[in-house]
């Protein structure tokens, strides 16, 4: 597959594809007799997990350690266990503060709410005086 498909598929930028690459995101991409990158599954798989883990929040950095961890080889799974776990842990927290702050958002919209309808209601209250009066 093309790059320009790959980009379609994931919504991501061509410029970002190369970025993984160049830095070690991304195993090399194969290029066909013109030059032109051609990205197999196992590539397709990379990206797809790449997204996915930056959509997470992921850090880069965190990334590349994996994916040095992943080509040394069955040795390092326990290491890459371990960073996984701690990239969980560090998602977990901040899903929690993320949640903490929607929270907080909920209660706010609400207090606006409130507000409006109090003086919507004040409002109401009003006219109604400034018609009775009027018709006196």
């Amino acid at each position: 597959m093309r790059m320009a498909e790959v980009s379609t598929k994931f919504e991501l930028s061509q410029d970002t594809l190369r970025y993984y690459e160049r830095i070690g995101l991304l195993p090399p991409v194969n290029r066909n007799k013109s030059g032109i990158r051609d990205y197999t599954e196992e590539n397709l798989r990379w990206v797809e997990f790449i997204k996915c883990m930056r959509n997470a929040g992921l850090p880069i950095e965190a990334l590349i350690d994996y994916v040095g961890l992943f080509q040394q080889g069955d040795e390092t799974l326990e290491a890459r266990k371990e960073l996984l776990i701690e990239q969980r842990d560090q998602l977990i927290i901040r899903m929690e503060d993320m949640k903490s702050t929607l929270e907080r958002l909920n209660d706010k919209i609400t207090r606006y709410e409130q507000t409006v309808r109090e003086k919507e209601k004040t409002l109401t209250r009003l006219e109604n005086e400034y018609d009775e009066e009027n018709r006196k």
